[in-house]
């Protein structure tokens, strides 16, 4: 499990790229790179992470469930995912 300041500051690029999302496209839109440096770094899309919603571990993310393969294996055998079941034959 990350660590709460990692998954706070990884919160606070996402609300920070929703805050400038509709400045950033039009400064893209009518070529002002000088004022697209002005922003701040962390409101660029490019900063954020992939993490897992539930335990904040960056690697083995499934994009489709939004959460890690640990994760999303403990929830799928406890049948909390609807749809998911383990494959036997």
């Amino acid at each position: 499990m990350a660590k709460e300041s990692v998954k706070a500051r990884q919160r606070k690029r996402e609300a920070l790229v929703a805050k400038f999302a509709d400045k950033r496209a039009a400064l893209k839109a009518e070529g002002d790179y000088a004022a697209l440096d002005k922003l701040p770094r962390n409101a660029s899309p490019v900063r954020l992470k992939n993490r897992c919603q539930l335990t904040g571990r960056p690697k083995g993310y499934m994009r489709y469930f939004g959460i890690s393969r640990v994760t999303f294996r403990d929830m799928a055998l406890d049948g909390k995912i609807p749809g998911v079941k383990k494959a036997s034959w």
